[in-house]
């Protein structure tokens, strides 16, 4: 999936925050589980008590949340180091198919030198507005607001 691709406001979500950090700590804090586990989950809904990413496209990613919960995993379908991670939980390791009972998404984070900083952009794509909304209603979206804060306030602590 390398180059750019259309938002498209009905089925994506689209986050976007300067983390005032050089862009190899944002990479770093995306990719390596020591620190996933500090930022992924919010802070009042729970941690991430494992945490497995083989960053490679092909590779796994997966996330538990809580103490007999399944985990959340997916598959490494891009990577250019420091630039752009793309993955989905539409295919496990190995570009196997998925199978889950939750809504699938692809998630795309970017990152750009911006200043003194770093501009970082995480998009989720969803199948459907359908999807979409349903995400929204569950409270993934405002989870996903909550973690990106803890993940810009993580790389500052990482300086």
């Amino acid at each position: 999936m390398s180059g750019p691709f259309e938002v498209n406001p009905k089925t994506d979500f689209v986050l976007e925050r300067f983390v005032d950090a050089p862009r190899h700590l944002v990479w770093e804090a995306l990719t390596k589980p020591e620190h996933l586990k500090e930022w992924y989950m919010p802070k009042p809904w729970g941690a991430v008590v494992d945490c497995e990413m083989d960053v490679r496209p092909g590779g796994i990613f997966s996330i538990t949340t809580g103490e007999g919960q399944e985990p959340h995993m997916g598959c490494f379908v891009e990577v250019v180091p420091m630039e752009r991670l793309v993955w989905t939980s539409m295919l496990f390791a190995g570009y196997r198919p998925a199978v889950f009972d939750d809504i699938p998404i692809t998630a795309i984070a970017t990152m750009e030198t911006s200043g003194s900083g770093t501009r970082y952009v995480f998009t989720a794509l969803h199948r459907n507005e359908a999807d979409l909304e349903e995400n929204k209603a569950s409270g993934w979206q405002e989870g996903t607001e909550i973690a990106i804060d803890q993940f810009v306030a993580h790389i500052k602590s990482l300086k």
